[in-house]
């Protein structure tokens, strides 16, 4: 184990590009699963894209029962309980793939197949899992997961439903209100969280949804995007729960509610990609075939920028992803390997890799909606009509910064739960941190060191940004120490330096393996995304870095930080950024489509 990845450890350690896995690892049957889920998009969801529009629920319910036919829901689940019991890295990318046509579907399958089956999956009994999880899986039962009350959002824990035990002591009666519950026109099980007595934390219950059992719902809310995924209240009026249908033990329920919600950061990020790979490609095709001024818009700087950002974004966001989930994999078969329960392993392989899973949430879903943004721009008049899938993009891709811990929560998580773990002795800030002080008192190094390796000068860069990171972060902790949650902006801008840190290095590490496999003239468009994000990264941390600094720090200290921000974000050789994107954008106008 002591060789293995530990989450946030990327901050500290130097990654390999050889020790990383990227897209372009996939096993043939993870190719042929991919393409497979293609099919099914591009047969039962994309040409029916007006249907969700219109709020078809019924449809979305049946383009489910579909996916539950091919097997789709059961990614995720052993094979003991009727699914397909497929590694982490699987389990991505058919979320991924299945998710890139209408957030309608992508919701529900996320809803139903994660939070809705995996708490069950991962806390559940045997007999529980014996009893619910086959149904789940084969899509004859959806779930729903009902953690969102009126007055608990981000605060999850203080959420007022109850659960009071009967006198015979065995069943719960529960009593509250759940909003905003994905799935819940059609569900046949509830994941409920409700408090028992006046315990500190709440409790999660496994509730079969039966009308005639104090079970009612609210009308289905309008929503400004994934418009056919059901979403409404639900009240539950003494619903009795028999005691075998707790999940997990008493009080327990919200660390059930923040291991899933784990889960579903990290597959909501899939779940972001490939809808901007179908924008992309919409956006090149549609540019390819305006003609304004006698010449195709394809042809025009400003139109070229727009596509080569969009590109970059996506394969960035691709290449972290997958990293990440692949080191979650590794975690979990080493957990296993050591004698652990599947259980057991998923979660503690999951927890461990909280902080990326959290980075990944906010950085992929805020490019989503910068893709669909730009796509509209692209598409111009026509991007603003229903007629054109650009508009139902833009609005379907503005939940998934709210959902599943809003992204300020997650920024703020990435940054706390990093903080924790250098507590905890598992992962050692203090070290480093102190290195970067000294570094700043001493003598910087003239020297021009030798950059002509692929990269060289990237890694190096990369190097530095991390000690930026260090300095801030490390100087805000001394200052502050437990009282920094106290600090929000600063926690926030932190974050977004970690979180492009994390992004970045994961481009620039795919592109390398994917050089050192195919020769770096074979891929000289990946090589200029991975170097067009890496320019933008070091931008965001001076930005964000100098925002921290002239918060907390004064006078000399502020000095002598702000010359260092300046030493930790300074190339050697400034990229050309406008031929770096005239690059990308040559290859996507030729290939008329995403292509990487």
């Amino acid at each position: 184990m002591e060789n293995i990845t530990r989450g946030g450890q990327f901050l500290v350690k130097e990654t390999r590009s050889e020790d990383i896995f990227t897209p372009e690892d996939f096993s043939e049957e993870q190719i042929m699963m991919r393409d497979s889920v293609k099919e099914f998009v591009n047969k039962e969801i994309w040409p029916n894209k007006s249907r969700f529009e219109k709020k078809d629920y019924e449809f979305t319910k049946d383009c489910m029962k579909k996916a539950g036919e091919l097997g789709l829901l059961g990614v995720a689940v052993p094979e003991e309980y009727g699914g397909l019991g497929m590694g982490f890295v699987s389990t991505m990318l058919v979320c991924d793939y299945i998710s890139g046509a209408t957030g309608s579907f992508s919701t529900a399958f996320g809803a139903h197949t994660g939070i809705g089956t995996m708490p069950i999956t991962l806390y559940g009994s045997e007999e529980q899992k014996k009893k619910y999880v086959p149904k789940l899986a084969t899509g004859e039962w959806f779930g729903a997961y009902c953690l969102t009350e009126p007055e608990a959002g981000s605060d999850a824990n203080s959420g007022k439903t109850k659960a009071v035990l009967s006198d015979d002591g065995k069943h719960y009666k529960i009593t509250g209100q759940k909003m905003w519950i994905s799935n819940a026109g059609f569900c046949q099980l509830f994941i409920v969280f409700a408090r028992i007595g006046d315990d500190k934390n709440i409790t999660g219950f496994i509730v079969e949804n039966d009308p005639s059992n104090g079970i009612s719902l609210g009308e289905e809310e309008h929503k400004l995007g994934i418009r056919a995924s059901s979403t409404r209240q639900v009240f539950f009026n003494d619903t009795k729960v028999s005691v075998e249908n707790m999940l997990s033990e008493r009080g327990n329920g919200f660390k059930i509610a923040m291991n899933a919600l784990n889960i579903g950061r990290i597959k909501l990020a899939a779940a972001c990609l490939d809808s901007q790979r179908r924008l992309i490609t919409q956006s090149v095709t549609y540019a390819n075939e305006r003609i304004q001024f006698k010449t195709p818009i394809a042809q025009f700087g400003a139109i070229r920028s727009k596509l080569a950002e969009m590109a970059t974004n996506c394969y960035i966001g691709e290449s972290a992803s997958y990293r990440a989930a692949a080191s979650i994999e590794d975690r979990i078969k080493a957990r296993i390997a050591e004698g652990n329960s599947h259980q057991e392993a998923e979660l503690k392989g999951v927890e461990e890799f909280a902080i990326e899973c959290s980075i990944l949430k906010v950085a992929v879903s805020e490019d989503v909606q910068h893709c669909a943004d730009e796509g509209i721009q692209i598409f111009g008049g026509m991007g603003f009509s229903e007629d054109t899938p650009m508009e139902s993009a833009w609005r379907d891709a503005r939940i998934s910064r709210i959902y599943e811990g809003t992204n300020e929560i997650n920024r703020m998580l990435t940054v706390g739960m990093l903080i924790k773990k250098a507590m905890k002795g598992q992962v050692d800030l203090l070290g480093p941190a102190m290195k970067v002080s000294e570094e700043l008192i001493g003598i910087p190094d003239f020297d021009t060191p030798d950059f002509s390796e692929l990269f060289a000068e990237e890694k190096q860069i990369i190097a530095n940004l991390k000690k930026a990171f260090l300095m801030v972060a490390g100087s805000a902790v001394q200052k502050y120490g437990p009282d920094l949650d106290q600090h929000q902006q600063l926690l926030m801008a932190a974050s977004d330096m970690l979180i492009e840190i994390y992004m970045a290095e994961s481009g620039i590490l795919r592109t390398e393996k994917l050089a050192k496999a195919q020769g770096q003239d074979k891929i000289t468009e990946q090589i200029a995304m991975a170097q067009l994000y890496l320019y933008h990264a070091v931008d965001i941390i001076i930005e964000k870095g100098k925002e921290g600094i002239s918060s907390f720090a004064e006078d000399d200290e502020q000095r002598m930080m702000l010359m260092g921000l300046r030493r930790f974000t300074k190339y050697t050789n400034l990229p050309n950024v406008a031929k770096l994107r005239e690059i990308i954008a040559t290859k996507l106008v030729e290939k008329n489509e995403y292509c990487f």
